[in-house]
């Protein structure tokens, strides 16, 4: 990276604000390898995302900031602070029976750090879907959770009631509102069933483009275009592909 920045006119020309977007671009690219359990392409992705994180130390090195090893210290030093049952006071252990308990420590000693609010970590950039779910996670330390999965299924049903009243009244507003609060109840179910709201609309995702691309593959080999087919024609062969696929 020295050399890289003293040689290469792309790589001089860089900054923090030019590198924001492919590091973005490179963090998403990683997380579609572990989705896709690629563990080549998961190499490959860390070394790309690695080298951004050299890149950040080398402008920060630069700009009199910080330097690399100084990065790594902190993290150190981070991880020391946020794990005293493994860390602290011998003779005074913090004492945790379950991860649980381990995330709420955490949270406790982000507080006692200065942070502002429970939830000034998380990051306002994050997709939407992601930041509820840590939302969520975050204020569950604090026990302001209910109590069991039954409960919020009984919320997804009020969110799912209030949506229908907005929809009747057609307002555009309350029915955005209203979607926003259901989509908000069922990342909360899917976290009290252990799911991963994220991970499970992305396999769906993937499942929904494979069975589409096998349906039109089937209705090009039948001469047919799907641009002149009935919804009831492509249903049709939908369920054949749904059928095909749950076999294999």
């Amino acid at each position: 990276m020295n050399e890289l920045r003293e040689k290469c006119p792309w790589d001089k020309k860089q900054t923090i604000h030019t590198l924001r977007q492919q590091t973005i671009e490179e963090t998403f690219e990683l997380a579609d390898a572990i989705t896709d359990k690629d563990w080549v392409g998961i190499k490959e992705e860390l070394g790309d995302l690695l080298l951004h994180i050299v890149f950040y130390a080398k402008m920060g090195e630069e700009e009199q900031q910080f330097t690399l090893q100084e990065v790594i210290e902190s993290i150190c030093k981070k991880l020391i602070v946020r794990h005293p049952h493994i860390y602290g006071d011998p003779k005074k252990l913090v004492e945790v029976n379950n991860d649980e308990d381990v995330k709420r420590n955490w949270e406790q000693i982000k507080l006692k750090e200065g942070k502002p609010s429970l939830l000034s970590g998380v990051p306002k950039s994050l997709p939407a879907m992601v930041k509820a779910m840590r939302l969520q996670e975050k204020v569950k330390q604090v026990g302001f959770e209910w109590e069991t999965k039954e409960d919020v299924w009984k919320k997804i049903e009020e969110e799912e009631q209030e949506l229908l009243e907005a929809v009747r009244s057609n307002n555009q507003t309350d029915i955005e509102e209203e979607v926003g609060d259901l989509f908000f109840s069922i990342i909360n179910y899917a976290r009290f069933l252990n799911v991963d709201a994220e991970n499970a609309l992305e396999l769906t995702n993937k499942k929904f483009i494979d069975r589409f691309t096998q349906m039109e593959a089937m209705v090009k080999a039948a001469g047919k275009n799907l641009y002149e087919m009935k919804l009831e024609e492509m249903d049709a062969i939908w369920n054949a592909v749904k059928l095909q696929t749950k076999k294999e």
